[in-house]
């Protein structure tokens, strides 16, 4: 089995870091720089670094931070926010970034997927999906503070494989910044339609909680708010997956 892996997610509203709850309610964390110096000395297995305005605003994540941050990790780098052209990843790959994600230009635009796997390979490309859900286990694809009509989650995320991403990103939009606990069923879910690793995140509630998500076949937990707003730190999640017999990084 491959091991699993502990990925911290960092949002920014474009040179901050802040934290968000549903995606609507907004805490100011200060400087991307000194929350990556914080991590190289935890040893993570990577960084996912994301600009939550950028697309609103109409404009791709700030290559020049993002080149300021990379010369500071030590960790291998996803960066996302506001992608829209093949020139965007180019100048972002230039700039220290490993992977790349995009969310909302792939729905809006599918093929742009291919494009990007094409030119820079699978392995660079991540595709993030926000997800809604619904109740009685119904969950809607969530885009630009809405629900995007007519788009069904899972039809998507199988679509995303086929048009060659690399790998999933999910967000779980209902859970975010709650710390309520995961959703377990979902993770699963995800994981057994798709043969590509996927990354589940939202809602973890601690070391334990995240170590339920790793049992399921995702391939990594992305985590936030454990580690700004309480003790829990990668190295507690690492014994906590140890303890269920989870390999981890």
């Amino acid at each position: 089995m491959l091991k699993k892996r502990i990925i911290p997610i960092i949002l920014l509203d474009g040179f901050s870091v802040l934290k968000t709850i549903n995606f609507k309610q907004r805490r100011n964390l200060g400087s991307p720089i000194t929350v990556v110096r914080t991590y190289n000395t935890r040893n993570v297995d990577e960084l996912i670094l994301l600009d939550i305005d950028a697309s609103k605003q109409n404009r791709p994540i700030d290559k020049f931070t993002i080149q300021d941050i990379a010369q500071e990790c030590f960790m291998p780098l996803t960066v996302g926010g506001g992608i829209r052209t093949i020139d965007d990843i180019r100048d972002l790959l230039s700039k220290g970034a490993d992977k790349i994600t995009i969310n909302t230009h792939a729905i809006e635009k599918p093929s742009f997927i291919s494009e990007a796997t094409n030119t820079f390979g699978s392995q660079c490309i991540v595709v993030s999906v926000d997800v809604m859900e619904d109740g009685d286990e119904k969950y809607s694809v969530f885009s630009k503070g809405k629900v995007v009509d007519g788009l069904s989650f899972f039809d998507w995320i199988v679509k995303v494989e086929k048009m060659g991403a690399g790998e999933l990103l999910i967000n779980n939009v209902s859970r975010d910044g709650s710390m309520s606990g995961a959703n377990i069923g979902l993770a699963k879910k995800i994981s057994a339609l798709v043969s590509i690793p996927v990354i589940y995140a939202g809602g973890i509630s601690g070391p334990k909680n995240a170590a339920l998500v790793a049992m399921t076949n995702v391939s990594a937990v992305g985590i936030s708010s454990i580690f700004h707003f309480t003790d829990a730190t990668p190295k507690d999640c690492r014994l906590a997956f140890k303890k269920l017999g989870i390999p981890v990084r």
